[in-house]
């Protein structure tokens, strides 16, 4: 739903449980792991209350300024026609610059690195979720640690061979689950408070500072971690399409804010008074009695979080493929009501090996937490960025105002993401080759085909032109309506140029269809169709969509008859060219770059699939194109 639409009462406080249980449940399950990483021996932290105190101080802090500051208060009045993420964002800042500034292209490479980034760590939450709530099974009984990993490839491959039916109905539980799990969190977190209230003085920033300025180097290293209590903070914005900035805002002030400062503090104290507790403090916060109920619940709360990052995976994956980032792939609506839950088999599959591989081969929490902050950290970093050309060059602030407010988050960006870089051999790399690898494939096929449109703009016969010289002697004209899908830089249509060379036929009615991929989320149905006659019985049919929109033809050619083009789909064939990419010897991009994009259009799914055009009505006409 769009935050520009009015929200009643009810639909708020329904929205606002909603958000609770998709766009909270990855940074709501980071108190599994943070504390318990922090002061792990890999950090050197001696485990003192003034140490304590200092991280504590920290994480409440870091939440504050870069959750409710940053995103809660700054990043999510961001919107790009009430959406939200990071190729929102990156669409936006485009605007905001125009297509001929010198920044246009940095910011293009930018958002599409920041968009890769999230490929990273779609990949690596799933794994650091799942994998840190079974671990809980550790301290029942020592017994079941070489089950940790079996265990938790279970859960994942149930979890990913169900994406296939939807979230629809079990998506319903997702937020009075997660409600159950900040209350868990609050409550957990009041009794070990009770029990050490001196850990409340952690509400003083000065306890963080003083652990910075006393540690040093190691403070700094130590941050690595600390990032940890605010991985999920992307989603926050990332999800705003959905819900809405102000249900997102209730959710985080109201609910999950609170219940993450009391648990964190809570955790605080139960290592002050226990200090044999810091090898897993989450799961000793109530005592032994309560370490399997908090198992089933940790992993319910952790596969509630690994959906919602699966869910944000073909939701950028679609936005990426609308804005010429990917090759066209199958995407599944997998609900009748609600467009945006979508299921893409051949995403599904690939996250799922690279999942397990990330488990299997890291095989702890611990491990992961390495690589899980360094794609945040990076992603954040961007986003910053980003936001800096909105807020100046879109909003128009003075220019003093703009670098003060990014300034400050940029700087307590910058600290965490050089933290998290001193781990790039220790696990860090991980997620950076993920990103290095979707960010290569993006950009090899965003320029393969400007390559692509380049050449057909090279070899194009004006259209109106071909026309007038057409119907000097026009040819035979048979019943019906024929439909020639064109980009926009092709002229006449391959396909035309075969049926008229082979047939020698030409229908009674033609429209030169062609579809604009716009760089905003949506174009209202009023907006979506442009017809323009050519003479002859001889239209064209210009359809604009989104990257949020769903492409569909057949709906577009009903909108055209408000435009005066009426359609009957069964006396309609549409005519649509198969491009076979080859490679020619004078090469614009590198070899292997040419043989990758050559090998993602061989496996691209067609255009008539794509846009729901009826295959019964579908004729298929090849064509060859160099690159």
């Amino acid at each position: 739903m769009s935050s520009n639409l009015p929200i009643t009462k009810s639909s708020t406080t329904a929205l606002t449980v909603a958000a609770i249980g998709i766009v909270y449940g990855d940074i709501g399950t980071s108190p599994l792991y943070t504390m318990q990483t922090i002061f792990s021996e890999e950090y050197g932290l001696s485990l003192t209350s003034a140490n304590i105190l200092g991280v504590v101080s920290l994480i409440m802090w870091g939440l504050f300024v870069v959750v409710a500051l940053k995103y809660v208060t700054l990043i999510l009045r961001a919107d790009n026609r009430g959406e939200g993420g990071i190729i929102a964002l990156m669409a936006l800042a485009l605007e905001s610059v125009g297509k001929n500034s010198r920044w246009s292209y940095i910011l293009l490479l930018l958002g599409l690195f920041g968009a890769a980034l999230f490929y990273g760590d779609g990949v690596i939450t799933p794994a650091m979720s799942v994998i840190s709530a079974i671990e809980g099974l550790n301290v029942a009984t020592p017994s079941f640690t070489n089950k940790v990993v079996p265990i938790t490839v279970v859960v994942l491959i149930a979890l990913y061979s169900f994406q296939h039916k939807g979230t629809t109905g079990i998506g319903n539980w997702f937020g009075p689950i997660m409600l159950l799990w900040f209350a868990s969190l609050a409550i957990m977190g009041v009794v070990n408070i009770v029990q050490a209230p001196v850990i409340l003085e952690a509400l003083n920033p000065m306890h963080a500072i003083g652990f910075l300025v006393q540690h040093g180097w190691i403070a700094f290293v130590a941050l690595g971690a600390v990032v940890l209590a605010f991985t999920g903070a992307e989603a926050l914005y990332a999800d705003m399409g959905h819900f809405g900035r102000k249900p997102i805002r209730i959710a985080w002030f109201f609910v999950v804010f609170p219940a993450l400062m009391l648990n964190y503090l809570g955790q605080g104290g139960l290592l002050m008074t226990d200090p044999s507790a810091v090898d897993n403090p989450f799961y000793h916060q109530l005592g032994a009695w309560s370490i399997y109920p908090l198992v089933a619940l940790s992993t319910v709360a952790a596969v509630i979080a690994s959906q919602a990052t699966i869910s944000g995976t073909y939701s950028m994956t679609k936005e990426a493929i609308s804005l010429g980032l990917l090759p066209r792939l199958s995407i599944i609506h997998t609900s009748v009501k609600e467009i945006g839950q979508i299921y893409m088999p051949m995403v599904n599959w690939v996250q799922l090996v690279v999942v397990l591989a990330a488990v299997v081969g890291f095989g702890s929490s611990a491990n992961l937490a390495a690589a899980y902050g360094i794609a945040v950290t990076a992603t954040m970093l961007i986003t910053t960025i980003l936001t800096f050309f909105v807020i100046h060059y879109l909003w128009k602030y003075n220019l003093l105002v703009c670098l003060f407010s990014t300034g400050v988050f940029f700087v307590v960006d910058a600290s965490f993401f050089s933290a998290n870089a001193l781990k790039i051999l220790h696990g860090g790399w991980f997620p950076l080759v993920l990103g290095a690898t979707m960010f290569t494939i993006m950009l090899t096929w965003h320029k393969g085909r400007e390559l692509v449109f380049k050449n057909l703009k090279t070899h194009a016969i004006p259209l109106k032109e071909f026309l007038a010289s057409l119907f000097v002697s026009p040819p035979h004209r048979v019943g019906g309506t024929a439909v020639f899908l064109r980009s926009a830089s092709e002229g006449v249509p391959h396909a035309l140029l075969h049926n008229l060379s082979h047939n020698k036929i030409l229908h009674d009615r033609v429209i030169f269809l062609t579809v604009h991929n716009q760089e905003i989320p949506w174009v209202p149905f009023d907006e979506r169709v442009r017809v323009i006659p050519l003479g002859q019985e001889c239209y064209q049919l210009d359809v604009f969509y989104g990257f949020k929109n769903e492409p569909d033809i057949p709906q577009a050619l009903e909108l055209a008859a408000a435009k005066g083009l009426k359609f009957e789909i069964m006396e309609t064939s549409f005519f649509v060219t198969r491009q076979t990419i080859v490679s020619r010897p004078e090469h614009e991009m590198s070899a292997w770059r040419e043989w990758l994009f050559v090998m993602m259009s061989r496996t691209a799914r067609d255009a008539a699939d794509y846009y729901h055009i009826p295959s019964n009505r579908v004729i298929e006409v090849g064509s060859q194109i160099e690159i």
